[in-house]
């Protein structure tokens, strides 16, 4: 017999309220900016090469496509035919874990300002936060948050070091990776540290962890990257965008090889992505931005599921 009950979705109707009233507010607040909204492909021929990133993919006629796990390459494609600065809200897909603060398919708001530096956007995104009603949040270095928590330098630190740590703090390994052990003591230790400021803007990431973010020309060791953390949960991601295609090509075959070591899947590496940068993009920061954790910390609610209408468990 079919469950009576499974037929409901997972949101209140207060919350499905709520969440219209989010986009409305964030669409007022780039109209006022005089920021596009612009619509992209969710289902595409490229992924992202980052082996920390994984992506769902789709069968169809003998062809693998992929569901994005962020509308970036696209976007970056219209900067670099001229839109001028953009945003846009789509879901988007990741086979992470499933829990109370992951699921699958999210929602994502991301958006990229021409001629804007990454403190800049900060910037911004605290505007943006104070808009929907949401406190100003600190600041501070990634070095500082492992200063404080850790007292370790995490831009000089040696492997040897990070895995003593790592496994004081429960994880046995034998990593040689330091992007890997960075974001375990992170991610188990600094962000859970409640003498830190529970509404956090981190940036100066390690430039293992630069993802797309440019680097630091006086200290390289540094990306010029932030994140947003509310009560320990990371809110959004940005940082000043990479422009150099030569650059770009060396992370995505950086990527690649660090995929093949570990024996993950090897994606096609997105040569319309990287012809729009050799065309000219324009100096420009990004970000993107979990709306459904930010409708969270909105409501109160300590579970992602309660937050949107059905999830692949009664979908």
């Amino acid at each position: 017999m079919v469950d009576s009950s499974k037929w409901r979705p997972n949101a209140s109707i207060n919350i499905i309220q709520k969440r219209a009233e989010l986009y409305k507010q964030i669409r007022s607040f780039m109209q006022d900016r005089k920021i596009i909204e612009v619509d992209t492909p969710i289902l595409g021929n490229h992924t992202v090469t980052d082996p920390y990133i994984q992506s769902l993919g789709v069968n169809s006629n003998d062809k693998h496509l992929y569901l994005h796990t962020s509308p970036e390459y696209c976007m970056k494609r219209l900067l670099a035919a001229g839109t001028g600065s953009i945003y846009q809200i789509a879901h988007v897909f990741r086979d992470d874990e499933q829990g109370k603060k992951h699921t699958m398919e999210f929602c994502m708001l991301e958006w990229y300002r021409i001629n804007f530096d990454y403190h800049q956007l900060m910037d911004e995104l605290i505007e943006l936060m104070n808009f929907i009603g949401l406190d100003t949040p600190s600041k501070m270095t990634y070095a500082e948050t492992f200063e404080q928590t850790l007292k370790i330098d995490p831009h000089i630190v040696n492997q040897e070091q990070l895995k003593k740590l790592a496994s004081q703090y429960g994880w046995q390994t034998d990593s040689e990776d330091q992007h890997e052990l960075l974001d375990f003591l992170f991610s188990a230790v600094v962000v859970k540290d409640k003498n830190l400021p529970q509404t956090l803007i981190i940036y100066d990431y390690p430039e293992c962890m630069a993802a797309l973010a440019t680097l630091k020309k006086n200290n390289p060791v540094v990306s010029e990257r932030f994140e947003l953390f509310i009560n320990g949960m990371e809110i959004a991601n940005g940082f000043n965008e990479l422009i150099d295609p030569k650059e770009q090509m060396q992370r995505f075959e950086f990527d690649l090889d660090v995929r093949k070591e570990k024996g993950m899947h090897i994606p096609p590496i997105d040569y319309n992505f990287l012809a729009a940068l050799e065309s000219g993009l324009p100096g420009s920061a990004g970000i993107a931005v979990g709306l459904d954790r930010l409708l969270m910390i909105l409501t109160g609610k300590d579970d992602i599921n309660e937050i949107n209408t059905f999830t692949t468990f009664n979908n």
